[in-house]
């Protein structure tokens, strides 16, 4: 799986269109390749990162949990541990 595409379910508050547009462009670049599609190909490309985003938005929607919402705070400060430990890097 892409590094770069973060999970998105069970956040409080919810993730946003502009989170679930840009792991659908991850997704996209991901499977086609391309960072920057050509001109013969960047309907395609547009067309699927919608489509993507689209089925993205149902899943989450679709989704349920009994587990407590995550708090995005403390997701950010864990993974800054995991890629200090990672890396070899000071925590800042």
């Amino acid at each position: 799986m892409c590094r770069n595409i973060k999970t998105l379910f069970n956040f409080d508050p919810p993730a946003t269109e502009d989170e679930i547009q840009a792991a659908a462009l991850q997704f996209v670049r991901k499977l086609s390749g391309y960072n920057s599609p050509s001109k013969a190909n960047e309907e395609a490309f547009h067309r699927a990162i919608d489509e993507v985003a689209e089925a993205a938005k149902k899943l989450l929607d679709s989704l349920v949990t009994q587990a407590e919402p995550r708090n995005r705070e403390t997701e950010l400060e864990r993974a800054r541990e995991r890629n200090a430990r990672r890396f070899g890097t000071a925590v800042e």
